[in-house]
């Protein structure tokens, strides 16, 4: 009888997306992903975050909204599990490169232009987004 084996996904270490950042970890922060009914879930590393105006909670950055969430200003280090609360979580925040392919995004953002409008969004915070060949993507 043939051995059958589970699939596996191959996904990004905590920090594995990012290129360089700041020294001493001047480029992270800690806040709380948004968690329970309606929060995040479970939200992997590399996953683009907006900040929620009204309770500061970071989530997955939408496409759209009107929450604040929309805007992308981080980017989470490690997978986290919102399901059932809030989390305390690490985040890139500021001053650093990350690789274009080794970003997540919440489900709604899924062309290219609105890829490239989350670049343009991070890169006001001072996190630039680099592509294969090591040019700015924004």
């Amino acid at each position: 009888m043939a051995t059958t084996y589970p699939v596996l996904t191959n996904r990004i270490r905590a920090g594995g997306f990012v290129q360089s950042e700041a020294n001493y970890a001047r480029s992270r922060d800690k806040v709380i992903l948004e968690g329970g009914t309606g929060g995040a879930g479970i939200v992997y590393a590399g996953t683009v975050l907006g900040k929620v105006t009204s309770s500061g909670h970071y989530m997955p950055s939408p496409a759209s909204g009107s929450d604040g969430s929309q805007t992308a200003v981080a980017i989470l280090w490690d997978d986290a599990d919102a399901t059932h609360a809030d989390v305390e979580v690490a985040i890139l925040a500021r001053d650093a490169e990350v690789r274009a392919a080794d970003l997540t995004y919440e489900a709604t953002v899924d062309t290219d232009n609105e890829k490239a409008a989350k670049w343009t969004q991070l890169a006001a915070v001072g996190i630039i987004v680099r592509v294969a060949n090591d040019t700015q993507a924004t």
